[in-house]
């Protein structure tokens, strides 16, 4: 199999080749190889590869499997492959190694899935674009100048720029939803617990961390949710192994109730301007959506944005600080020698000084916005939004500059966090961290599901994602609906393949 003829279809495309024996899923693994080979050195998106023990892994692979051999990639974060390197995109974890498979990795092998890397990750997941000082940089397939987004960035350039059909992913404030929309793909982020995360956790930030793909059609993302859904042993969410996500997809969904917002008390307390292109985004979703029948009103959710940053920010920084503990018990290294980035440093000291007080105050206040939300729901099926304030962000545009970082540094003085915490700090954190995305946390906060779809590409190329969120459980719902707008978009169709190698390597 050549690689552009590879290049040519889904995941499910390839599983139907498979099984109809019209090319064998060694041929299907090795055009992926060749691609990652010749393609990965310009795009920065895999950050090692294990093509040796993929391929006696694909050998074991049932071809009645839904995947049947079809390769795909890891994110560098949560989804640990016994034996194997989980660096999580840190210096500090470079050399860790996981004891044993994490559940969604077994749940993939059994879907017929072989693993031939990990996409790259910023560090611990903590940021909107995927910049780690330990790592290479991807860029953005569609325009190499810029940032394919993150914290999922890596995935979203492997699947945007042709690596694999589709590539595992995580979300704890729109890590699959913001590389979805700067790189033209499917993004879905399924309700709270819907995928597990054991045994390594049981939850991370506090249920807010959701795993699931960035594909490049609505069908592999729903049958992958087939494969991988339901609790494991051990799991704080009681939600049972469901099917029919991608049954969902065979027929239109019923006329639906669509509030339509930009987004403004989400983001105006933080101070964000959209870009008129994502204005133009969600304007002509609208009318997409209202095309086909659907009843549309302009509603803003009923949120205040500020209290909201705020309250994500509390957690975020009380679990950063837990999870350097847990760094420093698996390594064997002083939290304070540990080598991390100065911001992740700076952050996780702040966490180590807020008030348990604080802490469980931020997470009454997500439970208060998730009854506002399902009340909201009541009067309306979905939300549309923007996912991000602009297209894609240049690469290190949105970095935390040097003069950041060594302001950052002087939380190092003792009782400094504590003044900081008091100076109102969180505060400037939240604008500065979540100005220009400031609308996926919602969904996560809240736990209903919601998703990126890639319906509008920008008169200089930059492909711009809506966002759209249901209740609680609502994924047939979106599912069923992207379905619809994939049928008449034909996203797919136009990602940019083959990459123009000189042009990325610019």
């Amino acid at each position: 199999m050549e690689v552009r003829e590879y290049r040519a279809y889904d995941g499910l495309g390839l599983a139907a080749l498979i099984r109809r024996g019209e090319v064998s899923r060694e041929e299907v693994s090795a055009a992926a190889r060749a691609a990652i080979e010749a393609d990965n050195p310009a795009l920065g998106a895999v950050v090692r590869t294990r093509f040796a023990k993929a391929a006696v892994e694909g050998r074991a692979v049932e071809s009645e499997a839904p995947f049947a051999g079809v390769p795909t990639l890891t994110k560098d974060l949560l989804m640990a492959i016994r034996g194997e390197p989980l660096a999580f995109g840190s210096a500090a974890m470079a050399d860790w190694r996981a004891s044993e498979d994490s559940t969604l990795v077994r749940r993939l092998r059994e879907a017929g899935l072989t693993i031939l890397g990990q996409t790259t990750t910023p560090e611990l997941g903590l940021m909107g674009i995927t910049e780690p000082r330990a790592f290479p940089h991807p860029v953005n397939p569609w325009q190499p100048a810029h940032s394919p987004g993150g914290s999922s960035g890596g995935a979203a350039a492997a699947v945007a720029g042709g690596l694999v059909p589709l590539a595992l992913a995580g979300d704890g404030g729109g890590s699959i939803r913001i590389p979805a929309s700067h790189c033209g793909l499917f993004g879905l982020k399924p309700s709270r617990g819907r995928v597990p995360l054991g045994p390594m956790f049981g939850e991370v930030w506090q249920g807010a961390v959701v795993e699931h793909a960035l594909t490049r059609s609505v069908r592999d993302s729903a049958a992958l949710l087939d494969a991988i859904n339901g609790m494991d042993a051990g799991s704080p969410w009681p939600l049972p192994r469901e099917q029919g996500f991608l049954a969902a997809l065979s027929r239109p969904p019923e006329k639906l109730r669509v509030a339509v917002s930009f987004g403004e008390p989400l983001g105006a307390p933080l101070g964000t301007h959209l870009d008129p292109e994502v204005r133009r985004a969600v304007e002509q979703s609208a009318r997409r959506l209202e095309a086909l029948g659907h009843h549309l009103e302009w509603v803003d959710p009923t949120v205040e944005g500020g209290a909201l940053a705020d309250s994500y920010l509390t957690l975020y920084l009380g679990h950063l600080a837990a999870d350097l503990v847990w760094i420093s018990d698996q390594t064997g290294v002083p939290v304070s020698r540990l080598e991390l980035e100065p911001s992740t440093r700076a952050i996780g000291r702040l966490g180590r000084c807020l008030p348990a007080r604080d802490y469980e105050t931020a997470k009454r206040y997500w439970n208060r916005v998730a009854w506002d939300m399902a009340a909201f729901h009541r009067r309306f099926d979905l939300l549309l939004m923007p996912v991000a304030a602009t297209p894609a962000p240049l690469r290190g545009a949105l970095y935390p500059a040097r003069a950041r970082e060594r302001l950052m540094a002087l939380l190092a003085i003792p009782g400094a966090s504590h003044l900081a915490l008091k100076a109102g700090l969180l505060k400037r954190l939240a604008a500065d961290s979540l100005r220009m995305t400031p609308f996926t946390q919602l969904a996560n906060l809240t736990g209903q599901p919601a998703m990126s779809v890639p319906l509008h590409v920008t008169p200089d190329g930059s492909p711009v994602g809506v966002q759209l969120l249901a209740p609680m459980g609502g994924e047939r719902c979106l599912l069923a609906l992207a379905a619809q707008l994939e049928a008449e978009v034909n996203w797919a169709a136009h990602l940019p393949r083959p990459i123009a190698q000189a042009e990325v390597s610019r």
